[in-house]
């Protein structure tokens, strides 16, 4: 009897074993959608070899737009997954979005390549995964070792010491959001989607980890992952706001688009200001010169519009990209510190406007 339990108890050990250890070491085609969101981030197979080393798998493909949003300076690695068989489109009716097929997965790691002292750290992986066509955000939290993240969905602050591009050491509390807080960046009609992989965001080259460099809307077309892209057409780019070899107004303004424009469009949640910051937006009111805000209090503090042209310590835009207070402080999510290089970047173009009006 006894030899009998103890066989039993060793075939349900193993049972289990194979169970929970099916998932470790497999690849994003044995992702069971249904049982989503996993535990643990290595579950989803995404990197080849220690996963701190963020290397993507076969068929997970590594990407990045022109223009980075700011997130208390960490840096970030982004790559895609989509099923075989299937492929993203471009919509050019909605301002270059693509659309994706269900069971995509877009993956964001947060990270810092020199934190507490000389070395790397991962601090989180954000997931959008779309299933039964809706995007679902999942955030996963990387213990201390770099070998597992964990999935999070409450958010968390996390303590970081991390060597700045000013070449400083800083202390941040870095905020992990939670999944509420996700819905309102990646806020379209009122629907959860991804606010970066659009056209003009993608349309440049690419140094890929083999040394390949490649336009990325072709190497997504190359790699299937993009049906209608036609080389010959002129698409949109946007410039990359770090580049101060580039037209002024048009590093200002692919700043506000990827900072800002997620919320402040025609479709963000946002909308309501009347205040719209996409990249191709033409009319000078909407981009905020000389509009004083629909709702003015903490926010405007002692300044009557978003942007008096030449006069950048008088206008609303600097005013709150400048704090951390809640309340005021613009983006309201996304940092606890001030973007130094963002601010100088839109005070130099607001400073700009007034020679451009007065010519």
């Amino acid at each position: 009897m006894n030899k009998a339990i103890t066989l039993t108890i060793v075939l349900i050990s193993l049972i289990i074993c194979l169970h929970s250890c099916s998932k470790e070491g497999m690849s994003p085609e044995q992702i069971d959608f249904d049982q989503l969101p996993y535990e643990k981030l290595s579950e989803y197979g995404f990197f080849a070899g220690a996963m701190k080393d963020m290397q993507p798998a076969e068929s997970v493909l590594a990407y990045r737009p022109n223009s980075e949003l700011f997130s208390d300076y960490a840096e970030k690695k982004r790559f895609v997954w989509m099923p075989k068989g299937t492929s993203a489109s471009i919509e050019a009716q909605e301002n270059g979005r693509i659309v994706f097929p269900d069971k995509s997965i877009l993956i964001k790691n947060f990270y810092y390549s020199k934190a507490d002292g000389d070395k790397q750290r991962i601090i989180e992986t954000r997931l959008l995964v779309k299933h039964n066509q809706e995007w679902q955000a999942y955030a996963y939290v990387w213990n201390e070792q770099q070998t597992e993240a964990q999935y999070e969905i409450v958010g968390a602050s996390i303590p970081v010491d991390f060597t700045g591009p000013d070449m400083q050491q800083h202390s941040i509390d870095y905020i992990q959001p939670n999944k509420n807080q996700c819905k309102t960046c990646h806020n379209v009609d009122e629907q959860l989607r991804p606010i970066g992989p659009k056209v003009q965001h993608l349309n440049f080259d690419f140094k890929y980890a083999n040394a390949n460099i490649k336009n990325q809307l072709q190497m997504w077309t190359e790699m299937g992952y993009l049906s209608n892209y036609i080389p010959e057409t002129k698409y949109d780019c946007m410039v990359d706001y770090r580049d101060d070899t580039q037209n002024l107004d048009l590093r200002a303004r692919a700043y506000l688009d990827m900072n800002c424009a997620h919320c402040h469009s025609s479709v963000g949640s946002a909308s309501s200001s009347g205040l719209l910051l996409n990249y191709n937006e033409t009319n000078q009111t909407k981009i905020g010169l000389n509009k004083p805000p629909i709702a003015a209090g903490l926010g405007a503090g002692p300044h009557k519009f978003d942007i008096l042209p030449g006069k950048a310590d008088s206008s609303i835009f600097v005013y709150r990209m400048e704090s951390t207070r809640p309340g005021v402080m613009m983006p309201e999510l996304g940092r606890s510190t001030v973007h130094k290089e963002g601010v100088q970047l839109v005070r130099d173009w607001i400073d700009s406007l007034q020679a451009a009006e007065d010519s």
